[in-house]
């Protein structure tokens, strides 16, 4: 497993940082690693988004497109009042 130093972090940003950290009951070290997991999508991930999204491709395209006018939300209200 790799290693990471970070230099020159802003103090406003560190104090942001640690009170995260402080929050969720962690270390710095692993605020950090869960902030890198939540926002940096690994290859494994982009791939099951691709995969994801191809599949709702399909799935839009199978589905039967409804043709004609839909009725107004007014329209709509008044037959659901009539009832």
């Amino acid at each position: 497993m790799a290693t990471l130093y970070v230099e020159n972090v802003p103090d406003e940003l560190y104090e942001a940082l640690r009170a995260r950290a402080k929050l969720h009951r962690r270390s710095i070290t692993a605020e950090v690693l869960a902030l890198l997991e939540d926002n940096l999508p690994t290859k494994r991930e982009l791939k099951r988004r691709a995969d994801l999204l191809r599949k709702l491709d399909r799935l839009s395209a199978s589905l039967k497109r409804v043709h004609g006018e839909f009725p107004s939300v007014e329209e709509m209200i008044r037959e659901d009042r009539s009832r």
